[in-house]
């Protein structure tokens, strides 16, 4: 009678016609009718079982045969037969859990017991749970590369990208398993040590090269489907190992995958152990004696994942074949490689990879590793060990474009040279140099002798109005304000972005310099409205006296000469001394409070030309501070708040 399990039921049942050809050929037994969810292998070592099988273990009861049932050699058990003396069926051996063949000593028959078909209920799975800290990290590294993305190219995320959409797709996945992949060499009898953990042939073995073509998953206990699917492991290639009591029990929650040779000549076979180690929890490295210090393991797999220490096992295989102490010595010289490798090793109650030697063939060492192995998914781990040195690795690359060792942004130096910059370009110092000289020339026209200002007046006619700044037409004058805004900006620019990774150090100069188009058009705008304002500057109190006192000194003058051509023509009578000294203190004294004015208004012509240049300067520093100096600052906190994140997914602050 041949088995029925409830494993998944996709599988191909058994072509029509397969159990007469089985009949034709003297086997009645063949004659039975397959069950379309489960067949014997073709070289009936092993059977396919599907992760979520919990019948392959507990069908053992179903299996044996009523009390008073017959059955007679190579005849089908039934309900009703009588089991003969010597039979096996009580003590029912499964060889790998999903067709029960047993020998019946006495008469050398075959007989197939029936495992019950019924629907199990699907187990419950408990999804992974990622700790508080590598939650933190991951929760980081989602908001690095969401602010990154305008900056950096999708090739520097890449890596960040998949460790997130890894992360994400594990920690749906179950909690209570640990995938743990057999990876090795040719001939370095991965395979030999996967049916020796398994405690069964499951995956084939022999001298022809590569023996093992594609991944085959080997599952301990239920649950572990959607994990073994993730691997893109078809049913087909999925096991279960012998049930052996307390054997079992130890590695309860293991999932073992046999790669297939990661330096095969097949290209599909590398691409299969690259694929597959990208997405286990932990990784059983074996390596025999004549190839563990091949270059393309160390080179091309131990030494890239050498964060990955605390999930890995590197077994010496084949001891059996080094004589005497020569097992020893090649076990120290593979440590030593390791190191060399950067691979920390699990020594002296210290996390790292776990190194033992054993041998396959002999199952000297098997129990070792079997019981590290055991720990090791007892502790449950695993998963989010491998999560943590993903992130470690996305962010060791991702160090050049995010770290710098130097003070960076902007500082009040460079902002008050920029802005020194642009006033020179508008030319702020000079309009405050013409305002004091506009500010002086009206103070020398309200306080000055008549005849001064009419002599000024005749030479102010042809000058441009009082108080306003020339023009600025010229194409020397307008180019040479254009490069000096440019000279500008290129220093604010090479100056904010000093010390940062060249991918922001670009960002931060194309900022300015979209920021610097039509900044030169601008600052002439405000040169024209924030200038010297036209017209008469504003008038101190103390005008109106000194106007006063200087329209005194002229009426003296006239009052003295009138008084002396009045003498002259006789109407008044001889008295030249009143008359001259009149004219005397006019005259002396119009030039000598025109002086007077022109010290006491020094000061205030200077305050008023510093207040025009102050005017000015603030206006080309608002204008380049919102055109350039806002969009740089804007790129420094965006970089800023990249490099906290980093800090927060490498776990230290930078």
């Amino acid at each position: 009678m041949t088995a029925v399990t409830d494993q998944d039921h996709d599988e191909r049942a058994e072509q029509p016609g397969d159990a007469d050809k089985a009949a034709a050929a003297g086997n009645p037994a063949a004659k039975a009718p397959q069950s379309a969810s489960g067949h014997e292998s073709r070289d009936g070592t092993h059977a396919r079982v599907p992760d979520g099988d919990s019948t392959s273990r507990t069908g053992s009861a179903s299996s044996t045969a009523s009390p008073g049932s017959t059955s007679s050699p190579g005849s089908t058990a039934s309900p009703g037969s009588t089991s003969p003396p010597g039979s096996t069926a009580s003590t029912a051996s499964w060889d790998d859990g999903l067709i029960a063949r047993r020998v019946d000593e006495t008469t050398q028959g075959h007989q197939y017991a029936v495992l019950d078909n019924r629907p199990a209920a699907p187990p419950t799975v408990t999804p992974l749970a990622y700790d508080g800290p590598l939650h933190s990290r991951l929760e980081a590294l989602r908001e690095l590369v969401g602010l990154s993305r305008t900056r950096l190219d999708s090739r520097t995320l890449a890596e960040a990208g998949r460790v997130l959409d890894e992360a994400s797709a594990r920690r749906r996945l179950s909690g209570q398993h640990t995938v743990v992949a057999i990876a090795g060499a040719t001939g370095s009898g991965k395979s030999q040590l996967f049916n020796a953990l398994a405690g069964v042939a499951i995956s084939e073995t022999g001298v022809r090269r590569p023996t093992t073509a594609a991944p085959i998953a080997c599952s301990w206990s239920d649950g572990a489907a959607s994990l073994i699917e993730r691997l893109g492991i078809p049913p087909r290639l999925r096991r279960r190992p012998l049930p052996t009591g307390h054997a079992e029990s130890q590695l309860r929650g293991l999932v073992l995958i046999d790669l297939p040779d990661h330096d095969s000549a097949a290209v599909q076979h590398r691409e299969h152990v690259d694929r597959i180690l990208a997405l286990v929890d932990a990784v059983i490295w074996v390596v025999d004696p004549e190839k563990y210090a091949d270059a393309i393991l160390h080179e091309r797999y131990l030494r890239p994942m050498a964060a990955h220490a605390e999930v890995m096992f590197v077994v010496l295989n084949q001891v059996d074949r080094l004589p005497g102490e020569a097992a020893e010595q090649v076990l120290d010289d593979l440590r030593r490689l390791l190191d060399e490798d950067g691979i920390a090793l699990g020594e002296y109650g210290e996390p790292g990879t776990t190194v033992l030697a054993l041998s396959a063939l002999t199952g000297d060492g098997v129990g070792e590793l079997r019981e590290a192995l055991g720990q090791f998914v007892a502790e449950r781990t695993a998963p989010a060990r491998r999560i943590s040195a993903d992130v470690d690795i996305a962010a060791a690359r991702l160090w050049p474009v995010y770290a710098t060792r130097r003070r960076t942004g902007l500082s009040e130096q460079a902002r008050e040279e920029f802005a020194d910059r642009l006033a020179d370009a508008v030319g702020a110092t000079a309009a405050g140099e013409a305002a004091e000289r506009a500010w002086l020339r009206n103070a020398n026209r309200a306080c000055g002798t008549p005849w001064l200002r009419l002599w000024r007046w005749y030479q102010d006619r042809g000058e441009p109005a009082t108080g306003r700044l020339p023009s600025r037409t010229q194409a020397d004058e307008e180019a040479t304000a254009r490069q000096r805004v440019e000279q500008a900006v290129r220093t604010v620019a090479d100056r904010a972005s000093a010390g940062l990774p060249a991918p922001w150090a670009q960002a931060v100069r194309e900022a300015a310099v979209r920021g610097s188009q039509g900044l030169p058009e601008a600052l002439d705008e405000l040169s024209v409205r924030a200038g010297v304002p036209t017209g008469r500057p504003p008038r101190p109190g103390w005008w109106p006296v000194a106007v006063l006192t200087q329209a005194s000194m002229t009426i003296l003058q006239f009052l003295g000469g009138l008084w002396l051509v009045g003498q002259i023509v006789g109407v008044m009578a001889p008295n030249l001394g009143v008359p001259v000294l009149l004219m005397v203190i006019g005259i002396v004294g119009g030039p000598l409070i025109e002086w007077s004015c022109r010290m006491a208004a020094r000061g205030p012509a200077r305050r008023y030309g510093l207040e025009a240049e102050r005017r000015l300067r603030e206006a080309a520093a608002g204008c380049g501070r919102a055109r350039v100096l806002d969009p740089v600052a804007a790129e420094l906190l965006r970089y800023r708040e990249v490099r906290e994140q980093y800090g927060r997914v490498v776990g230290a602050g930078t």
